[in-house]
């Protein structure tokens, strides 16, 4: 009798977490921006920690923070051998913030609340460009950029950042010729647990797969516009290590919404094209909504947000405003950064009866 009601008592807890897991169906019927910072400064890169607090970069060596419900940011700046770093990618382990930029030399500097900056990469050639970094946990991270030989570019970091080791490519699959990537959002790369993603653009648009933090590698063509040097994939995420997401085009025609947005249902390995030939075009970024199950996802771009609620199998604008990266807080709270400010973006929403 204890053994029947065991049983009985575990059913229905895996009843409820399959139920609890499942996210209430919303319509997600508009945004409402406040600014939260104007100035004549570019951000691609913005990081919200644990804490909840909101670290961005900007194109002239600037970088700062804004603490969870304050509006005043803390301000700072580099400033290396004359050098005014263009910072295109941030990235937090849960401890620090790593600041990167685009160029040569590479630099790449450590920072927190209390310490000076630190450099703690420094990569002199003439292609030098990196374009985006993360962290799978707080002591492993990844960055990528252009290729400088035969291969991305590609850091891993195994000690919390203190120091980052260029990946030989012996160790990476060979580019295609005029095979890159784009510096627009710092999204780039995608990680979920052990596993990692990074979508590259130009002439060649495919995806590289890491299944174990960027020891091995595999590559997948992805079926997306690609040929020229401004086309390709932008930006990538993953709701888990099966279902993935991806979507670019080509920033010079924005409106152009032929092959720009795929899906991915088993980690990457093959791609779906989805809404094709439909709006939205040219998107820098593309994030799931947390707490939705994999349902909903937003994409900005220089010419406006877009949502969907179904995967990205359909989409609609929510607003014309235009913005480089964004990054969500919660289901409904989200910043942005683009041309001249930084953003608070609250969905708006009403329950589906």
């Amino acid at each position: 009798m204890n053994r029947v009601f065991f049983l009985i008592v575990i059913l229905v807890l895996q009843i409820s977490c399959k139920q609890s897991d499942k996210s209430e169906p919303r319509r997600i019927t508009g945004v409402s921006i406040t600014p939260l910072m104007e100035d004549s400064m570019s951000v691609r890169a913005i990081e919200i920690t644990p804490a909840g607090t909101l670290w961005f970069a900007d194109d002239r060596g600037r970088y700062g923070y804004f603490r969870y419900g304050s509006d005043h940011p803390v301000l700072d700046s580099i400033t290396y051998d004359a050098i005014v770093p263009h910072f295109r990618a941030i990235a937090s382990n849960g401890r620090d913030i790593f600041l990167l930029g685009i160029g040569s030399p590479a630099l790449l500097f450590k920072i927190n609340e209390e310490d000076p900056p630190k450099l703690v990469y420094r990569e002199e050639h003439k292609k030098a460009f990196y374009d985006a970094m993360t962290f799978w946990n707080e002591n492993e991270g990844i960055a990528m950029g252009d290729p400088t030989g035969d291969c991305l570019s590609v850091l891993i970091t195994r000690n919390g950042g203190d120091s980052w080791s260029k990946v030989p490519c012996n160790k990476l699959p060979l580019v295609k010729e005029g095979e890159a990537a784009f510096a627009a959002s710092n999204t780039n790369i995608a990680v979920k647990g052990n596993k990692t993603w990074i979508v590259s653009g130009g002439l060649r648009s495919r995806v590289f797969y890491s299944p174990d933090k960027g020891n091995t590698w595999e590559v997948y063509d992805a079926p997306v516009v690609q040929g020229e040097p401004t086309l390709g994939l932008y930006s990538v995420d993953f709701w888990d290590k099966n279902h993935g997401i991806a979507i670019g085009g080509d920033y010079t025609r924005p409106r152009d919404n032929t092959a720009n947005k795929v899906i991915t249902t088993n980690g990457g390995k093959t791609w779906e094209l989805i809404a094709d030939k439909q709006p939205p075009g040219y998107r820098s970024c593309v994030q799931y909504v947390p707490g939705t199950g994999g349902k909903e996802v937003v994409a900005v771009g220089f010419e406006g947000i877009s949502f969907s609620g179904n995967g990205g199998r359909s989409w609609k604008p929510l607003s014309k405003e235009g913005f480089y990266t964004i990054r969500f807080f919660n289901d409904s709270t989200a910043y942005a950064a683009g041309k001249g400010r930084l953003a608070k973006l609250e969905l708006t929403k009403q329950k589906v009866k």
